[in-house]
């Protein structure tokens, strides 16, 4: 565990976050959780008050150092409160002593809100499957020692997993791929506020399986696939001349054996030209399908890893001011962002123990993007598609929504909007 006295280091991942925090991009992502009943704000704060214990980092401040941020451990208590401001507001502000995560709730929905320096998607619902659990312990009266399926001790938790299985590479290998493509750059008006913009939309997750089994692939792999035809229907003749790429988060867990509630993930960039689409959903699938096994083998997914631990072990890197280094980061994942069209994750099937699954109707999480990045999560037959961007309509979103519906799916809709489409 990278820990001295009473501050963390950064995981590889994390290190790039704060730079990188501009604007609608508040780094900021939420995972919900929709109960069949209304919340009780007492029990909730006490079901928190008691499962923090186990997630020590997540009670951390960041600082900033000479060279690199730090986490230090605090005496600050998240205070549970029902939802009253907009989502994913920023919680990292410089010079500010506060949390980096927060709980609130409104009617039978529970939020749970953190600043990517913590955790990614996977650790946090680590964190948000214990608490929930835990509540519903207490709500019910269920015997206490039931505990999440994926349950690590407190070291397993805290450990940075990128030094853990770190192997020497020369360069920056993802930051200058990511530089060399300029992609189709989605567009739309702004909010003034750059305040996000949220819409989910629910499908029956075994007819989704089954089309995607019809098509001799899978689920990630058909999500993919439906949002670039999405995308490519937005598209004027001009447009369809560049490359549409989606970046998509990889949980490294699946690969390398860890416990870590930190950041623990790759990203690989799903390229496909519009001019190879025929009309046909197989001419898309079949290019996505070859991008993710070639991008997934085990020697590919190992330079990707490599590639954020890379960052630290660099030596010139290392030594260069925070200031200047803030900069630098700044100025990469600008650069890299043009070979990004959008980005989806898939955070994969919701499990909860089975005494207490039966209080929970569903699962949506979202990720603020400069652009726009969906999310997406199954629980029992509900597959969520949470999709999150500053822009005040949801052009692309309603031609994935209308895909889906087009291949015989029900489609349940929710937003934060008051006004629509």
């Amino acid at each position: 565990m990278e820990k001295s006295n009473n501050w963390y280091k950064l995981d590889n991942a994390a290190k790039i976050v704060p730079s990188t925090a501009k604007g609608a991009n508040t780094r900021v992502f939420r995972l919900t959780c929709q109960l069949t009943e209304q919340v009780d704000e007492d029990i909730l704060q006490q079901a928190l008050d008691e499962i923090i214990e186990e997630f020590p980092i997540f009670n951390c401040v960041l600082h900033r150092g000479a060279f690199w941020y730090y986490l230090e451990e605090s005496d600050l208590r998240e205070i549970v409160e029902e939802e009253n401001t907009p989502a994913c507001l920023p919680l990292y502000i410089p010079g500010r002593k506060n949390l980096l995560y927060r709980v609130n709730y409104y009617n039978n929905r529970i939020n749970l809100e953190m600043f990517h320096v913590l955790a990614d998607g996977t650790g946090a619902f680590m964190f948000f499957k214990n608490l929930l659990t835990r509540y519903l312990v207490i709500k019910h009266g269920i015997d206490a020692d039931i505990k999440p399926t994926d349950e690590f001790s407190i070291e397993e938790k805290n450990v940075d997993a990128f030094t853990d299985f770190y192997s020497k590479q020369k360069g920056l290998k993802q930051l200058k791929e990511m530089r060399s493509v300029k992609a189709y750059q989605l567009n739309g008006e702004i909010d003034d506020n750059l305040l996000p913009h949220l819409i989910e939309g629910t499908i029956s997750a075994k007819k989704f399986l089954d089309i995607a089994h019809e098509n001799n692939t899978t689920v990630g792999v058909m999500c993919v696939a439906v949002y670039i035809k999405a995308i490519i229907q937005g598209m004027n003749r001009a447009q369809r001349r560049k490359h549409i790429v989606v970046s998509v988060p990889v949980n490294l867990r699946q690969y390398f054996k860890s416990g870590t509630s930190r950041n623990f993930f790759g990203v690989i960039n799903i390229d496909y030209d519009p001019a190879d689409y025929d009309g046909q959903m197989s001419s898309i699938i079949s290019k996505v399908d070859k991008d993710f096994k070639e991008k997934l083998a085990p020697d590919n997914i190992e330079k990707t890893m490599n590639s954020y631990a890379a960052l630290e072990h660099n030596i010139g890197i290392k030594m260069i001011p925070l200031p200047i280094k803030d900069l630098g980061i700044g100025y990469f994942d600008r650069a890299a962002k043009k070979g990004v069209t959008s980005s989806m994750s898939n955070l994969g099937q919701i499990k909860m123990p089975e005494e207490v699954a039966d209080y929970i109707e569903g699962f949506s999480a979202f990720m603020t993007a400069a652009s726009q990045q969906i999310t997406v999560c199954s629980y029992k037959d509900r597959l969520t598609f949470g999709e999150c961007s500053p822009y005040k309509t949801h052009k692309s979103m309603l031609n994935f929504f209308r895909c889906l519906t087009e291949m015989g799916l029900e489609v349940e809709l929710g937003t934060n909007d008051y006004d629509k489409e």
